[in-house]
């Protein structure tokens, strides 16, 4: 059966808000819940930007759900920095936790002042940082020189299990060359041929583990405010690779999705007033080979989102419908698109 998470958007929603809005989550039968590690969110519209490791601590201790999240070790991070936090979380809650180690983003990295290495240099780097995250999470004593430098490095409180190091792509490529040290991969929606290659490529070299992918979705009552919630929220997250690696801030995001319009955000966001189509585009995802699907409401009111779902389109994607909590609505209205702005 396949997993029905939560994203928890840090950039969309104020860390407190987004604690609740999981524990809602739980409450109304999703399975587990995932997040990024950003420190600046892709528009000023979105308006926040929690840190993920504090607010995970919080998280796995007020719920029961298995977590992950989304970093990036090399250069905002030492990957000493990240073994350890993620050992931590790990030994706490054995089994419940997972990180996907990526390349990163210049918007969350160009903080430290260090130059922008080209895509290639960032890849290496981040195979360099997996192999260290790993040795630690082993117990070993770590030295290190290469794109990154680590001196005499030991992890005290080694995690039993270790977390699984899942692998983020969002092309064929960096699908194709997870397969040699992830635990699996996370993706995005994207056209069904396109997910149906990086699974493909990830499979048949050898990739093992769980398929997982994001969808991002906005749903109301009326289709005018999910496409209005989406345009106001997404528009600035449509855009191919390399532009969403190298932009550095949010204004500039701003500054280059102001023409984005209808046309360019359902290709990124699933957008519909029906909750039976929002169950058939799920449902398609996970008959391509997902074994996770991770549901992210790109709105910053999570509740009439949860409620709707939970009530409507979760138990169609079971085989063994479970029943919905006496005290959840059968479907609640969604905020206006002027509620959805900060």
């Amino acid at each position: 059966m396949v997993t029905l998470g939560f994203h928890a958007s840090h950039e969309q929603i104020s860390p407190r808000q987004l604690l609740k809005d999981v524990q809602h989550a739980e409450q109304a039968g999703f399975d587990a819940a995932m997040c990024s590690d950003h420190i600046e969110p892709w528009s000023a519209r979105q308006g926040h930007s929690g840190f993920a490791w504090s607010w995970l601590g919080a998280a796995l201790a007020t719920t029961g759900l298995r977590f992950g999240v989304v970093t990036a070790p090399g250069q905002r991070y030492h990957p000493a920095i990240i073994a350890h936090a993620s050992a931590t979380l790990a030994a706490m809650f054995p089994g419940r936790f997972w990180m996907a180690p990526g390349s990163g983003e210049n918007m969350n990295e160009h903080v430290t002042g260090d130059a922008w290495p080209p895509k290639e240099t960032r890849q290496q780097r981040l195979e360099e940082c997996v192999d260290i995250i790993r040795r630690l999470h082993r117990g070993e004593d770590v030295t290190h020189h290469g794109l990154v430098t680590v001196e005499q490095a030991r992890i005290w409180d080694v995690p039993e299990p270790p977390p699984p190091l899942i692998g983020p792509a969002i092309s064929v490529e960096t699908a194709r060359r997870a397969a040699d040290w992830a635990d699996g991969l996370v993706t995005v929606n994207q056209p069904p041929e396109k997910l149906k290659h990086m699974l493909a490529a990830y499979r048949d070299n050898g990739g093992q583990g769980k398929a997982v992918l994001q969808v991002h979705l906005s749903w109301a009552p009326r289709e005018a405010d999910a496409l209005a919630v989406a345009l106001d929220q997404w528009r600035t997250n449509t855009f191919a690779p390399p532009v969403p690696w190298d932009l550095p801030t949010a204004a500039h995001f701003d500054g280059v999705s102001n023409h984005i319009g209808e046309e360019q955000v359902r290709k990124s966001v699933n957008i519909s007033a029906s909750l039976d189509r929002h169950a058939e585009w799920l449902a398609g995802y996970a008959a391509l080979g997902f074994d996770e699907l991770y549901l992210h409401f790109v709105g910053q009111h999570q509740t009439p989102f949860i409620d709707a779902f939970a009530a409507e389109v979760l138990p169609q994607l079971r085989p063994d419908p479970v029943p919905v909590p006496a005290a959840l609505p059968r479907a609640s209205a969604a905020p206006s698109p002027a509620e959805a702005r900060p």
